[in-house]
């Protein structure tokens, strides 16, 4: 079990420790729900949530399998809603593998949308979309 301290500051902010590193962050509202848009907001951290997850079993698999994406790329666009409530309605994702992999390693790339904890955990109605592509970087 991993413990996570929030504690509020005002202003809408809150501090956020992680309890095993002692890491510590802030977030706030975002712009268009009465905060300043300064750090990630709750919703925001959902999303990176989801896009590092993602990146992570990823990078198992890779290690499981000898497949190199050193240097993946994952954008996270949040799109929210406010009928009947306020909540996430989409998340898209961009996934650019830094060269392109074979049917198979693809094919294994591709399955940890399904597998990744964080994804699993998301409410089904949100809306999820995932667009891949391949990229030679020099």
């Amino acid at each position: 079990m991993v413990e996570i301290d929030v504690e509020y500051l005002g202003d809408l902010h809150c501090k956020v420790k992680h309890g095993p590193s002692g890491q510590e962050f802030i977030t706030d509202a975002p712009v268009d729900n009465q905060g300043k848009g300064e750090y990630f907001s709750p919703t925001d951290l959902a999303a990176t949530a989801m896009g590092s997850c993602i990146a992570t079993i990823m990078g198992i698999k890779a290690n499981e399998h000898n497949i190199d994406i050193k240097g993946m790329k994952i954008t996270v666009l949040k799109e929210m809603m406010n009928q009947p409530y306020r909540r996430i309605k989409k998340l898209m994702l961009d996934v650019i593998f830094p060269h392109e992999l074979n049917e198979h390693d693809f094919a294994i790339m591709k399955n940890v949308i399904k597998t990744c904890p964080v994804t699993r955990s998301l409410h089904p109605d949100i809306e999820i979309e995932v667009e891949y592509r391949f990229e030679e970087f020099n």
